[in-house]
């Protein structure tokens, strides 16, 4: 039941979610399709930039290099040494998915990007001297983390929550990213009554 103690609790899709990507993320996004808008928007002229400034023109000719064509782009910056990147992987049915692993279906997916961050970034991120293949790997699950949540947010997977107490609209507030609320920050904005019914599973979901 949604409705205890005269309390009643919706967990509503946030239909106006803003875009992670406009958050001071670590990573920078770089995609390109067909049909729709992804990633960073700045994401290409900012990754062109940066080979420019670490790849010598005698190595992007020596590679073909094209700053229209992404597969380029990549082979480049991964070229510099100088960033840490992870393709990206769109799957394209019945709405969009995004994820760091391919998908099983071959028809419907594909690499759609990548996401990097200078060496020289996360050096200054993390107060550290130098990289090390552990601190790699930690970077690279930031940068998943971050797709993660774009993922979220291009599935419609964003949520806010309506309290109405004693028949009056009480509370309210949006931009929840995944589904569940005890676990996507929800809980930290509720009453403790009303804390105590979300975790028991007392109210009622509702989409957009």
């Amino acid at each position: 039941m949604a409705t205890a103690n005269n309390m009643t609790i919706e967990v509503v899709q946030d239909s106006d979610a803003e875009s992670p990507r406009k958050w001071d993320n670590l990573g920078v996004m770089v995609c390109a399709h067909r049909r729709y808008t992804l990633g960073d928007e700045d994401g290409l002229s900012q990754v062109v930039a940066f080979i420019k400034e670490h790849v010598s023109e005698t190595s992007l000719e020596n590679i073909g290099f094209d700053e229209g064509d992404l597969p380029s782009i990549e082979k480049a910056l991964l070229l510099s040494g100088k960033a840490v990147v992870i393709p990206l992987h769109l799957y394209d049915h019945s709405g969009i998915t995004m994820s760091t692993s391919p998908f099983h279906c071959q028809w419907d997916s594909g690499q759609v990007g990548f996401i990097y961050v200078s060496k020289e970034a996360v050096l200054k991120e993390f107060g550290w001297k130098q990289m090390s293949p552990k601190r790699t790997l930690q970077v690279a699950q930031t940068l998943n983390s971050e797709v993660v949540v774009y993922d979220q947010y291009l599935q419609g997977d964003v949520w806010g929550f309506r309290v109405n107490a004693d028949g009056e609209d009480s509370d309210s507030c949006w931009g929840f990213y995944g589904s569940d609320p005890v676990t996507n920050g929800i809980l930290e904005h509720l009453s403790d009554e009303a804390k105590k019914m979300v975790k028991a599973g007392q109210y009622a979901r509702v989409y957009q």
